[in-house]
Order: C-alpha cells, then structure tokens, then sequence
C-alpha cells in the first residue's frame, strides 16, 4: 500500500514538474512566436490572474465573500498614477519600480488594514456589504473629485516601470520588457502564496473557513489571522491594478466600481474555489471568451453569460474541480 502511495506521488509530482517546465517555456518563447495582440491578452490574463488568486484567498481559503475586492485594485492603480503619472494631477516623483513597488505595498495595506479591523468584526452578509460599500464609496470619490482623481477620465500618463540603481539603469518601457516583468511579478506571486497556503499560517485559515469556533477553541485569535489575510489579499490586489495602469498608462475609475469584483469572483468560481491554479484558469477564459465570442456575435454578453450559467450548474466545484475529480479516478 506505502508503495503504491509513493508511486502515485511521484507519478504526479513528475506530472506537475513536466506542466511547470513546459508553462515556463511557453512563457519565455511567448515575445518570439506571438504577435503584438497575443502579447498584450497574455499581459491581461497575467494580471487578472494576480487579482483573482488575491480575491481567492478570501473566498476560497478562509470564506470570507468580499464583494469590494475591487477598492484595492483601484487603489494600486491610483497609487502609481500619483507617484509615477506625468499630467498635472499628480506629483511625478519616479517610476523606479524599487521604490513604487513599496509605497503601493504600503499604501494598500494600510487601506486593507484600517477596512480589514472593522469589517472584519461581522460576518457573512454584514462583511460582504461593508466591503462592497466601502469600494462603492472610493468610486464615488474618484468620478466626483475630479481635482484630484480626474473624475471619470482618471489619470493618465502613467509610465512603464524601471530599475534605477544609479550606476545602471534598465526600463520596463517596450512591449516585451514588461511582459517579461509581468510574468516575474506572477510567479513570484504565484509560489508565494503556494508556500504561504501550506504553512501553518494557511492551515489555521482553511481551519477558520471549515469552523471558526473549533478554531477559536483551540487557541487561535481568528480575527488576527483574517486581519492579516485581508491585508495580504488588499496588498497583492493593489499590485495587480499597479501593473494595470501600468500597462495601460491610465487609472480609471472603473477598476473601483464593484462590476471589478464581479469579475474576479466569477474567475475564482469558474475556476475553482479554493485551488491556487483555479483563479488563473478562471481569469484565462475570462479574458480570452470575450474575444472569441465577439468575433462571431454581436451579442457576445448574452451568449457568454448563458455559457457561464450552464458551467455552473454543471460544474460547481469550478474547472479544477473536474479536473481533479477525473485526475482521482484515473488513480
């Protein structure tokens, strides 16, 4: 019986190793074998699949349904628009991603950490509508203070990131290059939460997902860990809108609006609810349905939200959920 365990783990584990090297060549070959559109859907996907595995950690790991995820993607947008943006509304200060990265770290947490101690001392609906409000809130504030957001313009200008170490200096500026920095960005995200959900850290939240007050018995402060998974998710949230603006050279308003968390969400659903590969698929059909159901309708929207509907019913556990489901059988 130990033997044939070990052969299964090993038989999957060369598995995952073999989808992980073919996944990183595709990755670097992309720039070579891909035209300029392809590059930039990939660059969408890359990003969105950031936003998604960050909303993913709390509806998916610890069960908490955030419905304003939304709020901290806008705000990394914003954040880099003020300190990098060239326009009149902002302070053009640098682009040097050594230091932009740390103040939309800084400023995002400290957002998430401030929403996080109140609303997270609710639960189920009450949590979910102070979420949503407080990014409703935000919205508003961006499409009415147009002295300083840009209103419903928002912000334009924003550069591509660089590296300046003074002696040297490279520039994120070209298609390629930042493509490139994306896809760091995203497995360095990727296996940090890998390594974070398999720590002890993410154990005590799978545990407060399945029952807070067991958990709560045992010792455990929950509400500090879920303080600390909210700023977590806000923070990596706020990176995912940072490399948005980024790439889009704009801030808008709409990354603020809750239709941004509907979004997310369904990625996170269609997917697969608490699998860290289920966001990335989910934001991978998201991005890529649109354009290819466009091509052949008008009405893209209405087949595309039927089409959604049907996979949910069918498929509640998400795409890794049959996945995994066949991948059992198999063994």
């Amino acid at each position: 019986m130990v033997e044939r365990l070990d052969t299964m783990y090993q038989r999957l584990l060369s598995r995952k190793i073999l989808v992980a090297v073919i996944i990183v060549v595709l990755a670097v070959a992309a720039p070579h074998i891909a035209n300029t559109y392809t590059i930039s859907l990939l660059i969408e996907v890359l990003i969105f699949s950031i936003f998604a595995m960050s909303l993913n950690l709390l509806v998916g790991y610890t069960g908490l349904p955030s419905f304003g995820h939304a709020a901290f993607f806008g705000l990394g947008a914003y954040i880099i628009a003020y300190i990098s943006g060239v326009n009149d509304l902002t302070l053009s200060f640098t682009n040097n991603i050594l230091l932009t990265l740390p103040i939309v770290i800084i400023g995002t947490g400290i957002i998430a950490l401030i929403v996080g101690s109140l609303a997270l001392r609710t639960n189920g609906i009450y949590f979910l509508m102070i979420t949503l409000a407080f990014a409703q809130m935000l919205f508003s504030v961006a499409m009415r203070w147009s002295a300083v957001t840009g209103g419903s313009d928002g912000l334009i200008g924003i550069p591509r990131p660089e590296i300046d170490l003074g002696v040297w200096k490279y520039s994120f500026e070209s298609r390629t290059a930042f493509y490139y920095f994306v896809v760091t960005t995203f497995v360095a995200i990727y296996f940090g939460l890998h390594n974070i959900i398999h720590s002890p850290f993410g154990l005590a939240l799978k545990g407060i997902k399945s029952n807070q007050m067991r958990m709560q018995a045992l010792g455990y402060k929950t509400l500090h860990y879920k303080i600390g998974v909210f700023v977590l998710a806000g923070v990596i949230a706020g990176i995912a809108g940072m490399l948005l603006a980024q790439f889009y050279w704009h801030a808008s308003p709409e990354n603020l609006y809750w239709t941004m968390s509907g979004q997310a969400l369904i990625m996170v659903i269609l997917g697969g609810v608490g699998t860290l590969i289920g966001p990335v698929i989910g934001a991978t059909l998201m991005r890529l349905l649109p354009n290819i159901t466009s091509t052949y309708t008008n009405n893209w929207q209405s087949y595309m939200g039927i089409m959604l509907i049907v996979f949910v019913l069918c498929a509640p556990n998400g795409i890794m959920g049959i996945l995994l489901k066949k991948l059992k059988n198999n063994q």
